[in-house]
């Protein structure tokens, strides 16, 4: 390898890490001849030892992994099945979902201030100026930044690779067949320890300690650690939010009424597709299904970098029929959700009861073969794409959610290998692994406190709809899908990322740790998944240092390092809230906003006072005119009522807030000033109807506003005579 012209020595050997870390006494000098010979050239580059920590998966936490070790002054090599960096992180997951922002800490905060150091300079902004993003919550704060493009997120990573040293091996796949494992009995122990690894090209890589950072855990499958998939009951571990749960399918619902069957209301004809004829078993009990995967789109309305959405090749109509049965039953809202990148781009994400989830298609995933993944990835396409195109062309979908998505196609500079569509599955959920220490629900709601953190996580308790089944009245329905909130960051133990020390010595997870699917829906974000790279790697080179297994790594010694490096270990306090209200005192028929349809208005808050129920939402000041809230109340016997809706006000918020008040024909329209407090101080009377047993529905929207909406409770009230 020559010098680049112009550069010297100095230069290059300037460019390098230090490769001794004060806080670990035993150099490695192969590395440091490796590292001589990068800056001298490759001709007398010693052959290359066994590695310290082999890391399988290119994922963000394989790549942040590589990086840590690389900083105490070991040695590793990557092996990246996909050939491309970052997994979800730069295959279109720009909108980060965080929980609590000091939560994040470390290697993984780094990442994030790296994209805000993109974003800084004005070359970066390339079809839309900075000061014209409106990123809400997820734009810069002056140190980070949590939204991104998802070239920008590979370039980070391909710099913090180049600049670390660090060796990949692209495209190498894991032989999954027995003989792609060699595993050795410790001596004086009898517990197995991996060896080497054998790839599909034939190529064996030996190594002290393995880690694997894929979403399936396939090399974890391999060394024979228990592992499982799907939802556990409620019993096994006594989680009330375990198992089946009809009882919460609330959210990325289907309007009420929709038919299942081929010729409507003649089960003879059939189910449509898309349709499963049985339904969930008794509440709270387990099954193996997981939940929904999609592709996540980044879109633009950029129409000189914008691709056109386009009728797929195969395009079958009858696929979608439920899809447009909502809208006949009366869902009116775009089923996505596009978040706001920079650039005039979006993360887009699922939504509503027909839409990106491909629901009822991912239990196979984690343990498919690659050519069945590649089958299974290819047919999730080919369903986004029909649904895209349905959505654009179909004379059946309502004419302004034909305009609204006609707006949008994939960006032409991203995923240009691909037409514009990600390569990379949103796997939300695969394979789980079975260790020492299994996080749950308890932990995640501090009612267990995991001994050893090795870092936290923040986001709600988290899971997307598993399947769609025929109700009892006849009806369509979704199960599956769990949002409830930590009251708190909670500490994730090391134990969750080491097997049973009986099953293997030398293997770290951290993708697929040891948790139940109640507790890995808030662990499975990105910046949680680098978090736990970077102290697993830590834990690797200890491991390699002191000779032992990982099970055994000094836990002092590890807490150390993990906070000498930035990780944050201790939750950080939790701003006290303002009391909230009773829902009761609002009205006798209440509905709050976690309870109701929405179309965004994803973020949670308790910052301002005067709130009914748990807190309320808002839109982020952002996306505006494609995010709404629709509230459904139930009047029960005829009478005059009054609607009453509650908001928290601020100086901040929009001051002509769109709401309609429907019960079969509008019955007004108004306009909120969300910047003055309620009328009635606690809420305000819409308006007072006699109404007839039936539903009221009131929608709030972002349409044409000037700051934050927010989305509180609304109710029902009988007027008094």
């Amino acid at each position: 390898m020559a010098l680049p012209p112009g550069a010297h020595l100095g230069q290059r050997l300037g460019r390098a890490r230090p490769l001794i870390d004060s806080g670990d006494p035993l150099p490695h000098p192969h590395a440091m001849l490796r590292t001589l010979a990068l800056c001298l050239g490759s001709s007398f580059a010693p052959e290359e030892p066994t590695p310290d920590v082999v890391i399988y998966g290119g994922t963000s936490a394989g790549v942040i992994a590589a990086c840590q070790v690389e900083r105490m002054g070991g040695t590793v090599l990557l092996v990246d099945p996909d050939g491309r960096l970052g997994g979800l992180s730069s295959g279109g997951l720009g909108a980060t979902d965080i929980g609590h922002k000091d939560a994040v800490g470390g290697l993984s905060r780094e990442f994030y201030r790296r994209v805000s150091r993109h974003y800084d300079r004005p070359e970066a902004w390339r079809q839309e100026r900075a000061e014209d993003y409106r990123g809400g919550a997820r734009a810069s704060d002056g140190e980070v930044m949590w939204a991104f493009e998802p070239h920008v997120a590979e370039q980070v990573f391909e710099g913090l690779i180049e600049e670390h040293g660090i060796t990949v091996l692209r495209g190498e796949r894991l032989d999954r067949s027995p003989g792609g494992i060699g595993l050795t009995k410790t001596e004086g122990r009898g517990a197995p320890s991996i060896q080497w690894i054998k790839t599909e090209s034939g190529r064996r890589i030996d190594g002290r300690v393995f880690m694997d950072a894929t979403y399936e855990g396939d090399l974890m499958a391999l060394a024979g650690v228990s592992y499982t998939v799907g939802r556990e009951g409620e019993a096994e571990f006594g989680e009330s939010l375990a198992g089946v749960r009809t009882a919460l399918a609330r959210y990325h619902q289907f309007a009420p009424g929709v038919d299942p069957w081929v010729r409507p209301g003649d089960p003879s004809s059939g189910l449509l597709p898309e349709v499963g004829l049985e339904g969930p078993r008794e509440d709270g009990d387990g099954d193996r299904n997981v939940q929904a995967y999609c592709l996540r789109l980044c879109f633009t309305d950029d129409p000189e970098n914008r691709l056109p959405i386009v009728e797929p090749q195969g395009y079958d109509a009858a696929r979608y029929e439920l899809l447009l049965r909502d809208f006949e039953a009366g869902a009116n809202r775009a089923p996505w959700s596009p978040i706001g990148m920079p650039n005039r781009k979006t993360d887009t994400n699922n939504n509503r009861g027909v839409s990106l989830d491909w629901i009822g298609h991912s239990a196979a995933w984690a343990e498919a073969s690659y050519e069945e993944r590649a089958e299974l990835y290819i047919a999730h396409r080919r369903w986004t794409e029909g649904l895209l195109w349905t959505l654009a062309s179909s004379d059946r979908v309502p004419a302004e959610i034909r305009a609204e998505i006609g707006q949008w196609g994939p960006a032409k500079d991203e995923f240009v290998e691909t037409g514009g569509y990600s390569p990379q599955l949103y796997v939300r959920e695969a394979r789980r692994m079975r260790g020492a220490l299994v996080m749950t629900e308890h932990h995640c709601r501090s009612a267990e406190v995991a001994t050893s953190p090795v870092g936290l996580a923040a986001y709600t308790m988290d899971s997307h709809n598993v399947r769609r089944y025929v109700d009892a009245a006849g009806h369509v329905r979704n199960e599956g899908d769990v949002q409830v909130r930590v009251p708190r960051p909670f500490r994730i133990g090391y134990d969750a990322l080491t097997p049973a020390r009986a099953e293997c010595e030398n293997l770290l997870v951290v993708c697929c740790p040891s948790a139940t699917h109640v507790a890995f829906g808030s662990i499975r974000m990105e910046p949680v998944f680098m978090i736990l790279a970077q102290s697993a790697a830590t834990a690797a080179v200890h491991a390699v240092r002191a000779g032992c297994c990982v099970q055994a790594v000094d836990r002092e010694r590890l807490e150390e390092r993990m906070l000498a490096d930035g990780q944050v270990l201790t939750p950080p306090p939790v701003k006290e809230a303002p009391k909230g209200r009773a829902l009761k005192d609002l009205g006798a028929i209440v509905v709050d906003e976690d309870a109701a349809e929405r179309s965004g208005f994803e973020t949670v808050s308790q910052s301002a006072a005067g709130w009914f129920g748990v807190g309320y939402r808002h839109d982020g000041n952002d996306l505006k005119g494609s995010q709404s809230v629709r509230y459904r109340l139930e009047v029960p016997e005829a009478g005059r009522y009054e609607v009453r809706i509650a908001w928290t006000a601020s100086g901040n918020r929009a001051s002509a807030v769109p709401v309609e008040v429907r019960a079969g024909a509008l019955l007004g329209r108004f306009e909120l000033d969300q910047r003055q407090p309620p009328s009635q101080g606690a809420y305000q009377v819409l308006g007072a109807w006699d109404l007839t047993p039936g539903q009221v529905v009131v929608e709030i929207s972002n349409r044409g506003t000037d700051g934050y909406v927010i989305a509180g409770a609304v109710a029902l009230q009988r007027a008094k005579d």
